[in-house]
């Protein structure tokens, strides 16, 4: 997964197994459905924990609170107390968190790109699975 660009910069005694293993690790946590959709709503904003329920639509309080410090673990959302009575939290993305959710963007700018053809093939292969039991049989280009 490390390639030899990456490598540059890095000392020779690096580790690039534990490098890959926590690339994945943190590929697993981020790519979460509703990771997405909390890095999507913080945006550039700064929102409460009941903005950011309001915001994700259909997210449980323990999934946000789970997600929420999942995202904090790691580095990608700042929690901020402040000593009020009751407490006041807030959210923001950090650095890395605003990176990530350009990436995020890009991803589904692709998808809006390809989303006719995506849809396209879906059905071709619906409508062959529903004539056949193997897609062997079927010629899906």
């Amino acid at each position: 997964m490390v390639t030899k660009q990456l490598l540059k910069g890095l000392p020779e005694d690096a580790d690039l197994r534990r490098a890959d293993s926590l690339a994945r690790e943190i590929f697993s946590d981020v790519a979460d459905k509703w990771a997405l959709l909390i890095i999507e709503a913080l945006g550039e904003r700064t929102l409460r924990f009941s903005e950011l329920r309001n915001e994700v639509e259909g997210i449980s309080h323990k999934m946000l609170t789970q997600n929420l410090r999942m995202l904090e673990r790691n580095g990608l959302v700042d929690r901020k107390v402040h000593p009020t009575v009751p407490p006041r939290v807030d959210y923001t993305l950090t650095e890395p968190g605003r990176g990530l959710r350009t990436a995020v963007d890009a991803l589904c700018g692709w998808t809006h790109q390809h989303l006719g053809h995506i849809e396209s093939a879906r059905g071709r292969f619906d409508a062959c699975r529903a004539r056949s039991d193997t897609l062997a049989r079927c010629a899906i280009p």
